[in-house]
């Protein structure tokens, strides 16, 4: 059986539904074992476990969300060189463009030889003020079908090969 690791990290709820759905779509193949983790609670047992990954942020102050930063740091050096050649995607819950997050989380799956299955799929809440930013956020149906549609491709790719 094939495993697909989604990582998260969500303040305000948008990330967590992003994660849920993508999991939801990945899960859909039976073939495939989907294991949903806060960023916290993953460690380098679970991304060496993993056969392929998604990675789901809220854009803070232009970046990746610090505690998924936290999980790359604990992780990097344990999964450096036993995980190249697996696929990932990354998903991001942003409130203006979320081109800084899906950058770094490129560079940091770059030094472990990751490819990617898609382009960042980016959700933009257009949150700017304080309350806004910090307000619950409710993800449209559209977005979460795209994350579950992102989940499912990555679960089947699996099983039949591709990636």
């Amino acid at each position: 059986m094939k495993r697909i690791l989604v990582v998260y990290h969500s303040l305000t709820g948008g990330s967590l539904q992003m994660a849920r759905a993508a999991a939801d779509g990945a899960a859909a193949e039976q073939e495939v074992a989907t294991r949903l983790l806060h960023a916290t609670e993953a460690g380098p047992a679970d991304v060496l476990a993993a056969d392929a990954y998604i990675f789901v942020t809220p854009e803070n102050l232009g970046s990746m969300a610090g505690l998924l930063k936290d999980f790359f740091d604990r992780t990097y050096y344990a999964a450096l060189d036993k995980v190249n050649g697996r696929p990932y995607a990354t998903l991001i819950c942003a409130g203006s463009d979320g081109r800084g997050a899906a950058r770094q989380i490129e560079r940091i799956v770059t030094g472990w030889r990751l490819k990617s299955i898609a382009e960042p799929m980016i959700v933009c809440t257009h949150a700017q003020s304080p309350e806004a930013i910090l307000q619950a956020k409710l993800i449209g149906a559209a977005e979460l079908a795209s994350c579950a549609e992102i989940g499912a491709a990555l679960a089947a790719g699996l099983v039949l090969g591709v990636f």
